[in-house]
């Protein structure tokens, strides 16, 4: 997927190089007019049929540029759209074995509760606080959790949950 992807970024970045320069051509010559005629810089006109070319060339330039940038914001947000739903399925999947495992440990609701503020990285203070127990009531749990689960600590729990998030495909 990633080389496709690459080849594909490689050759529309390519373009808008390109519509970049047409743009920087096209403002740099609405710009040097305008100072050319303010400045009186210029002793020769320019005739007036390639002058008109010149304008509607720029113009186009610069219409297709607000063209291009419109469909590129559009092709972002639909990108940004898929990746929200990708993350939502992950989300959602982790979740689901975070709840699959705690069922096959068979948790109790506070200790499902302990077990996922602790995943989550809180103190056991923090934890404490927000179910408003003490912290030795918390600790308790803490530690029946660990023996259902087969662990030795907060860090090893972690890991069961990480290797699986990280585990390769067989």
């Amino acid at each position: 997927m990633g080389l496709p992807l690459w080849g594909a970024c490689v050759k529309s970045s390519g373009v808008l190089l390109a519509l970049l320069a047409l743009q920087s051509f096209c403002a740099l010559f609405f710009l040097f007019e305008i100072l050319a005629s303010i400045l009186g810089i210029r002793s020769v006109p320019i005739p007036w049929h390639v002058r008109e070319l010149l304008e509607i060339g720029a113009a186009l330039g610069l219409l297709l540029g607000a063209i291009l940038g419109a469909v590129a914001l559009r092709q972002a947000f639909r990108a940004r759209a898929r990746a929200e739903a990708n993350l939502a399925q992950v989300q959602k999947a982790f979740r689901e074995h975070i709840d699959a495992s705690f069922a096959h440990w068979e948790l109790t609701p506070a200790e499902r509760d302990v077990a996922l503020f602790s995943i989550k990285g809180l103190s056991i203070q923090e934890i404490a606080g927000l179910r408003e127990t003490s912290e030795g009531t918390v600790k308790a749990q803490c530690n029946a959790i660990y023996r259902k689960a087969g662990v030795s600590g907060r860090a090893q729990l972690m890991s069961l949950f990480l290797d699986d998030l990280l585990a390769e495909e067989a």
